[in-house]
């Protein structure tokens, strides 16, 4: 074999190699559990979203049912709006509540839902009533710092 048939073949495995790089990248970066076509839109509003992404997962009791579908800031009341996108096949009472949760200690943000026990279901368009913001850890360092510094020092024995 000579060497220009060599090289020839080495620069085809490697260009095969990256293109099988840059497709599974494009794959898993547009993936989605939940198509547009095949789910209903809700809103909330938080206080603070803490890193919550759009794309981000929104689950009940561990399972994705759906995907943040964007977030935007209400100049009115100042308050981040997120729309949820969330499969047609999942039903889940009117009086259903969201909270931002985080996968263990710093991993990534989710919604997590608390389904309520009202008769009606959520239809396209709807507004969750009850919300609560992200616990962000820096906002709890700082306050524990804080009221470990205002504290008496102990007495000496």
């Amino acid at each position: 074999m000579s060497r220009a048939t060599l090289d020839l073949w080495v620069g085809l495995f490697v260009a095969l190699g990256l293109a099988a790089v840059i497709f599974l990248a494009v794959k898993v970066g547009s993936y989605s559990s939940v198509s547009r076509s095949s789910s209903y839109s809700v809103r909330a509003s938080f206080d603070d979203i803490g890193g919550l992404k759009v794309r981000a997962p929104v689950k009940s009791a561990g399972v994705v049912v759906g995907r943040v579908g964007s977030i935007r800031l209400d100049q009115k009341i100042y308050r981040a709006i997120v729309r949820l996108d969330i499969n047609e096949d999942y039903k889940f009472p009117a009086d259903t509540g969201a909270s931002i949760l985080t996968s263990g200690v710093l991993g990534e943000q989710y919604i997590g839902l608390n389904p309520g026990g009202d008769e009606e279901v959520l239809k396209k368009g709807d507004r969750l009533q009850f919300t609560q913001s992200a616990m962000v850890l820096e906002k709890l360092i700082g306050q524990f710092m804080f009221n470990k510094a205002a504290e008496p020092p102990a007495p000496a024995r």
